[in-house]
């Protein structure tokens, strides 16, 4: 069980949630890749190629070298796709797409850590374009998410300004703990890979969920609680299981760190709560 109410006089806490197969069952970018070539954006050869990534990744998750190769395969073939169509595409296919493979476990630990009155952050290596509006619809109060350059035709250039993976993940959550006065010794973090170690340790109450193989070896020998989510549940057949506390839109906020060697880093953040003032 979660800790109780947080005292509004202590400092404020967060739960920060890694995304791919720890709140939603599949990779969030590579889940789209059917919309993607329907939507024209990529032909039949790279809608399989993303298929058969997304095979591996269910199967056993990808390593550092595989994810690398998927990333720089990733940046290329997004190389001159218009930015507008992209979030048009996610929007119009994101109930069909994510909302019936997010784990009930972890809609149920969202809404645990709200009741808390924590902050929920989701922290994750995906595109901002896809992240900001799953964000959106799990209740999120911010994401940190990649994001790449977009040329003034209002198109990717296939650059990337930050890379959220890795410790770029721990740095994003270090600095988000200072802007917003969290205590990272009582915030909580959530993951399914080994990668994610950094962002792990960086807080009191680290826990491994689905983890591949050398993340389990780790949480065994630090004795971190392990979860198992496994009932992916569409959210609305959780209502009014599932509360998502009333918020306005994410709203975007400054990148942080220094610019990595693929991706950005963009933070969504709503107002206060009222109940927090």
């Amino acid at each position: 069980m979660l800790g109780g109410v947080d005292n509004r006089s202590l400092p404020r806490t967060a739960a920060f949630f890694d995304l791919d197969k720890t709140v939603i069952a599949k990779s969030s970018t590579l889940t789209f890749s059917k919309s993607f070539y329907q939507g024209g954006l990529i032909n039949r050869r790279a809608a399989l190629r993303t298929a058969y990534a997304q095979f591996v990744f269910l199967v056993g998750g990808m390593d550092h070298d595989q994810m690398e190769r998927t990333r720089k395969y990733l940046s290329g073939m997004v190389r001159g796709w218009n930015v507008r169509q992209v979030k048009e595409i996610v929007a119009e296919t994101l109930h069909d797409l994510i909302d019936p493979i997010i784990y009930d476990e972890a809609a149920s630990l969202i809404e645990e850590h709200h009741t808390a009155g924590r902050d929920v952050v989701i922290v994750s290596t995906s595109g901002a374009e896809v992240v900001e509006p799953i964000g959106e619809l799990l209740g999120a109060d911010r994401v940190v998410a990649t994001r790449m350059v977009v040329g003034e035709d209002g198109c990717f250039t296939g650059e990337v300004e930050y890379y959220a993976y890795g410790p770029t993940k721990a740095e994003a959550v270090r600095e988000l703990a200072a802007s917003e006065g969290y205590d990272l010794e009582r915030c909580y973090a959530y993951s399914d890979s080994a990668t994610d170690l950094p962002m792990l340790e960086s807080v009191g109450h680290p826990h491994a969920v689905n983890p591949d193989r050398s993340l389990r070896r780790e949480a065994l020998a630090r004795d971190w609680p392990i979860l198992d989510f496994h009932r992916p549940v569409r959210l609305k057949q959780r209502i009014p299981a599932f509360s998502v506390p009333p918020r306005p839109a994410l709203v975007a906020a400054a990148a942080i760190g220094a610019a990595a060697a693929t991706a950005g880093l963009v933070w969504y953040s709503s107002r206060r709560r009222a109940t927090a003032l």
